[in-house]
């Protein structure tokens, strides 16, 4: 149980898929597990016209649906919790009934004045709901804490993400918001820091000296779906790179923390983003690459290319993959390349973190390139989430042929525990107060900053290429450019095996 006896969670936003399909599972996961106060309730905002009734049967088959945990016995009693409010969204006057309603519900349930506000709603409503909250006093935390917690994107550039934060600030305080990345709270991202800061045999080898390269993939099979139209104005660097990827990147970069103290780690993390090297507006042909999936055809079956997508113009030059080469000027990581890739459409679904390590400085078995190309860790984010080492075997036999091995761990093998969802253990983190996992202002506002280069070239310099690759591939040939030993490649690591699918391999 927290420490917290009571609190109120609003979910603003309350009739869309984000809530149905991940936070009121998560919540009910954590009402199962115990994890929530006794005197809790739930009240779901949004322009929709429901009763208490009719949204609690809604939210009774999202939790029966999209199910985090398998006990469907106290399904009636978490239900009776649940309320629902009407809103006008960007109408001040619609706040004070929230504030009524909340009042009565708070004498009612006996939750007292603790607070979660979660904003699952469109981007454009991250700095009009905020203010209007404040307007009718629902900041102040002279009766219990109030959390605010925001989906991304934080802005859609450096402009707007300063306005967005000068905005928030006017009424909140930083240690009030909570900006959620879901790829955050998967256990084998926050198992990084667990693998590299509590072995021996990994941390000495973390650095220039021994690492010759790192590369991260977030890879999707999925094209833009239903979503031609967001995505249309965001694509893949705003979308994937500027939170996901980079947030991963500073964990893996990261020096180790002086305690397990939210500041502590998120102090290191803001380190990492202020010491990436700025990448010059002449430089961004060099070292990004973008890319736009064209039609082709998967296992069979035809697939449209992103230009046909419901909601995408046809002249379109949103990327739909983006890759990156850049480097992180501090001791530990000087010289060292970083290399990081995110696509829809492409083979298959995967994220992983690889650390490539420096080949042996003299080849005894040169007739092996696979050995000369140096070990692997490879961290598997998702699916099958584990950790594997590959280093070199003898092949049984005359002579000295060798081969790659692997020396690896599933999650799935821990079969006894079971493993909570990104937002069960984000939303738990949020409601104990731990900031861990959750972005701070100046680590976001540094992201945007180091990405504007590429974002103004992309957009206005004609000279920089919008690539096509064909549906079901790993992106542009052109990514492979990047990687300077022309030896080396990205690693690819899914093997077709049928017609029926794709094996994803550690």
């Amino acid at each position: 149980m927290i420490d917290n006896d009571h609190l109120i969670y609003v979910i603003f936003g309350a009739s869309g898929d984000l809530t149905k399909r991940k936070l009121v599972p998560a919540l009910y996961a954590l009402f199962i597990k115990k994890l929530l106060p006794i005197n809790f309730a739930l009240l779901g905002v949004s322009r929709s016209e429901f009763s208490d009734a009719e949204f609690r049967e809604s939210m009774r088959s999202a939790i029966t649906e999209f199910k985090e945990i398998d006990d469907a016995s106290r399904i009636d009693e978490f239900v009776e919790k649940v309320y629902y409010q009407s809103i006008r969204f960007d109408d001040p006057s619609s706040y004070l009934p929230i504030r009524q309603r909340l009042t009565s519900l708070r004498e009612q349930t006996k939750t007292g004045g603790n607070t979660v506000f979660y904003l699952s709603t469109p981007p454009s409503l991250y700095g009009v709901i905020p203010q209007h909250l404040a307007s009718v006093g629902l900041n102040r935390q002279d009766d219990g804490w109030k959390r605010l917690i925001i989906e991304k994107p934080f802005g859609y550039d450096l402009p707007s993400a300063l306005e967005l934060k000068d905005q928030l600030l006017k009424d909140w305080t930083e240690e009030q918001l909570y900006r959620i990345d879901h790829y955050l709270g998967k256990e084998t991202v926050q198992n990084l820091l667990v693998t590299r800061f509590s072995n021996g045999i990994f941390e000495p080898l973390w650095n220039r000296n021994f690492v010759h390269h790192v590369e991260i993939t977030s890879a999707e099979s999925l094209g833009v779906e239903k979503r031609g139209g967001y995505y249309d104005s965001s694509g893949a660097l705003r979308d994937m790179v500027q939170n996901h990827l980079l947030q991963v990147v500073a964990l893996t970069a990261m020096e180790p923390p002086s305690s397990l103290d939210p500041s502590a780690i998120r102090n290191e993390i803001f380190k990492v983003f202020q010491s990436f090297r700025p990448i010059k507006r002449e430089e961004v042909k060099h070292v990004a690459i973008r890319g736009q999936y064209l039609a082709s055809t998967i296992k069979g079956k035809p697939v449209i290319g992103y230009r046909q997508e419901q909601g995408v113009k046809q002249d379109s030059v949103t990327e739909t993959f983006a890759a990156l080469k850049f480097y992180i000027d501090n001791w530990r990581w000087g010289g060292v390349p970083f290399y990081i890739r995110t696509g829809k459409r492409l083979p298959t679904r995967v994220t992983e973190v690889v650390i490539h390590f420096k080949p042996t400085p003299h080849f005894l078995f040169s007739q092996n390139s696979v050995i000369q190309s140096g070990n692997q860790l490879v961290i598997r984010i998702q699916p099958d989430e584990g950790i594997v080492v590959k280093f070199g075997m003898k092949t049984p036999g005359a002579g000295f042929d060798v081969q790659t091995v692997n020396m690896e761990f599933h999650y799935s093998d821990l079969s006894e525990q079971r493993i909570p969802s990104a937002y069960e253990r984000l939303i738990y983190d949020a409601i104990k107060g731990d900031t861990t996992l959750f972005a701070r202002t100046e680590e976001v506002l540094e992201a945007w900053k180091f990405l504007t280069p590429v974002i103004d070239s992309w957009k206005s310099d004609a000279e920089v290429p919008l690539y096509g690759y064909p549906s079901g591939t790993w992106g542009p040939e052109q990514t492979d450019d990047l990687i300077e030993e022309k030896e080396m490649t990205w690693r690819h690591p899914c093997k077709n095996l049928s017609d029926d699918g794709v094996y994803c391999e550690l």
